[in-house]
């Protein structure tokens, strides 16, 4: 079983890295910056606080999880100033700086009492507050894509790997406060923003922080959700359930942003009929 449990992390990890990589490249920075909002790392760490653990722990985890998202955010915003500021030794810096902005949020985080009500509305706030901060960022795309060799592919999704596997691991010897806190560790988007900043530079980069915090409200969705659900559905079932949640906000998040605002009518004619109706 515990080999099993490592394959899995293992696996998981590596896969949802590769695809962020490559949604990057080929469809857009901006769609995989929303994306690494989904719950991917911090679904995998909370579903194996479920397996190793307990449903109870992972639920009581997930109440943090939705607070730590705003560590989450203030991550990617020292990344993004130090980016900016240091010249030389850029991806070092910026990566030390985040990882201090991280922590040091998570470790002010952990003396608060929360409620579910309280650990929705803070990291729902602070979405609006970075999305603000962000405004300013302009979305790139990337032109001449690499070649993508089993070579590089291995080096960019080893780091996850490990990442996934600290974070999981340290809950064994945590408690369901700091478990839930670490589990909102961006594991998946850390080292897309090294695989895209190190290869095409830091204005890519920059287009990947500028989306995350909207896409963290999916999130913020799966974790509530997993909170409340595992103690009743169970780990597997309550995990699904939160999926699909989750997804029903990207879906609405995304129609809600459609730059085309046609009536369903109009939207259906468009579907059904040679004869369109243009908003």
């Amino acid at each position: 079983m515990p080999d099993l449990v490592f394959l899995a992390k293992l696996t998981s990890s590596v896969s949802i890295v590769v695809l962020l990589s490559w949604i990057a490249e080929h469809v857009s920075p901006k769609v995989a910056g929303l994306l690494s909002g989904y719950p991917l790392g911090a679904a995998i760490a909370l579903f194996f606080y479920g397996i190793e653990m307990s449903p109870e722990f992972a639920s009581k985890s997930a109440v943090y999880t939705m607070t730590g998202l705003v560590a989450s955010q203030v991550f990617v915003f020292c990344y993004y100033r130090a980016s900016v500021y240091f010249k030389k030794l850029n991806i070092f810096y910026s990566s030390m700086i985040a990882l201090s902005g991280y922590f040091l949020v998570i470790w002010l985080i952990h003396f608060v009492k929360l409620n579910s009500a309280l650990a929705v509305v803070v990291p729902i706030i602070s979405i609006f507050l970075f999305s603000h901060l962000f405004r300013k960022i302009e979305n790139m795309e990337i032109q001449k894509r690499l070649n993508l060799s089993f070579s590089l592919l291995f080096l960019r999704s080893i780091f996850a790997g490990s990442i996934i596997l600290v974070v999981t691991g340290t809950a064994k010897w945590v408690n369901s406060t700091w478990a839930g806190l670490l589990s909102a560790f961006p594991v998946t988007l850390f080292p897309l923003m090294l695989i895209i900043h190190f290869t095409y530079g830091t204005k890519y980069v920059h287009t990947i922080i500028k989306n995350f915090p909207m896409g963290l409200g999916s999130l913020i969705t799966y974790a509530l959700t997993v909170s409340i659900g595992y103690p009743f559905y169970g780990v597997y079932l309550g995990t699904f359930i939160s999926f699909v949640m989750a997804t029903g906000y990207l879906l609405i998040y995304n129609l809600i942003t459609t730059k085309r605002r046609c009536s369903w009518k109009a939207k259906l004619t468009d579907l059904l009929g040679p004869l369109r109706l243009r908003c």
